[in-house]
């Protein structure tokens, strides 16, 4: 019988999992422990709405203190875990806390691009970065963005709608390549373009200087790309610096309900790099929707009710007045069929591997997507035809 459960972690998969274990009937005692200030959040916003200035925090937290207060729920703020072994937390400070279960949702930190550190560099990840962010978006303000991956784009979009002057350097040879491949990382480049942002694709970063008001990006050619700040948005890294005596592979691996190797803990979210059936491999996705459904998958498997976690995967992006959206997870593709048109930012692409439908990526498309994830699931061999055809009725496939 679980009686006490610990949520190690401030994020989404915490808050959705902590919710779930009180809608579930759990009556025991529940201890979310988050090294942030504040209450569990959303995220996504951060480089979008609320960076804009269009959310303000209430529209973010997941987890209100009177919530927290009606559902018996405690939360332990500004509290940093040194270690996790086994059911047992440590604190920074204070006393060792144990439970029957422990869910680790510890989330991830921005990468780090060495020697890119200073003043005017602003990383991604929290409420305070965003607030410093947005105080530096105005018109006519230089933002040199490094990394053109989502946050990096989405960055760019909310800039240039702010009036603010876009330099974006991506390493690769277009942005988003390694989520959605070159072809699509093409479009994708075409749509910064079209938003007004002076894209600068196979740069690498080597050096950055301050001096003044003056940002000063260097890179590999020997250029120098001038700025008033500097958007660093080069990835993220799991946070499992505490956990001591778990199997660790680019995150915590989990099995199909979201145990990890130490039993009794759980883990979920971005932290977590979970065995999909459906896939056949682990993967660890970085995305909300799948924070979401993780979370909710491991608190179903602390009650004893949990079911493999099957789900196909799905996030979206708004960027440069267009909503971009994937289904799916495609490492390799034999063949990619698009319904639509690519030049006007309209379309949905299919990535099929030996028939199979692997993954589907869109613009403006949500309704597509919405069948396209079914057919993942369902492992999919649809016509290339019947998908390329815009009369043939995508719903005729499910």
């Amino acid at each position: 019988m679980i009686r006490s459960v610990i949520v190690v972690g401030g994020g989404q998969a915490a808050a959705v999992a902590v919710r779930t274990l009180r809608r579930r009937g759990y009556d025991g005692s529940v201890l979310l422990v988050s090294e942030e200030h504040l209450p569990p959040y959303q995220r996504p916003p951060l480089s979008k709405e609320y960076l804009a200035g269009e959310e303000d925090w209430e529209s973010l937290c997941l987890l209100p203190e009177s919530w927290c207060a009606d559902n018996d729920v405690e939360l332990r703020l500004n509290t940093r875990v040194t270690a996790v072994r086994g059911r047992e937390v440590e604190p920074a400070s204070g006393a060792r806390l144990t439970a029957d279960a422990l869910l680790v949702a510890t989330g991830g930190r921005p990468r780090r691009l060495p020697g890119v550190e200073g003043e005017r560099v602003r990383y991604l990840r929290t409420v305070a970065d965003s607030d410093r962010l947005r105080g530096d978006l105005r018109p006519g303000a230089r933002v040199v963005v490094v990394g053109g991956g989502f946050v990096g784009s989405e960055v760019a979009s909310t800039a240039r709608s702010l009036g603010a002057e876009v330099t974006v350097l991506e390493c690769l040879p277009v942005p988003l390549q390694r989520a959605l491949g070159p072809e699509m990382g093409g479009v994708c480049a075409a749509l910064q373009r079209a938003g007004g942002v002076d894209l600068r694709t196979g740069v690498t970063v080597t050096g950055y200087a301050e001096s003044g008001d003056v940002a000063a990006v260097r890179t590999g050619e020997g250029r120098v790309v001038e700025g008033d700040v500097v958007v660093v948005g080069v990835g993220m890294l799991p946070n499992v610096e505490a956990l001591h005596g778990f199997e660790l592979d680019d995150g915590v691996l989990v099995d199909e309900y979201c145990r990890t190797s130490v039993p009794g803990v759980y883990a979920a979210g971005d932290v977590a790099r979970h065995h999909h059936p459906l896939f056949g491999r682990a993967v660890r996705v970085e995305h909300f929707d799948h924070a979401s459904a993780h979370g909710m998958a491991a608190a179903k498997s602390i009650l004893g009710q949990g079911t493999p976690y099957t789900s196909p995967h799905w996030f979206w992006s708004d960027q440069f007045g267009r909503n971009l959206q994937y289904t799916g997870h495609a490492d390799e593709w034999d063949e990619i069929v698009v319904r639509g048109e690519v030049e006007e930012f309209d379309f949905i692409a299919f990535y099929l591997r030996k028939g199979v439908l692997q993954a589907a990526f869109a613009m403006d498309r949500g309704g597509d997507v919405a069948v396209a994830r079914q057919l993942v699931s369902a492992r999919a061999v649809p016509d290339p035809g019947f998908l390329r055809d815009e009369d043939a009725d995508l719903t005729e496939l499910l």
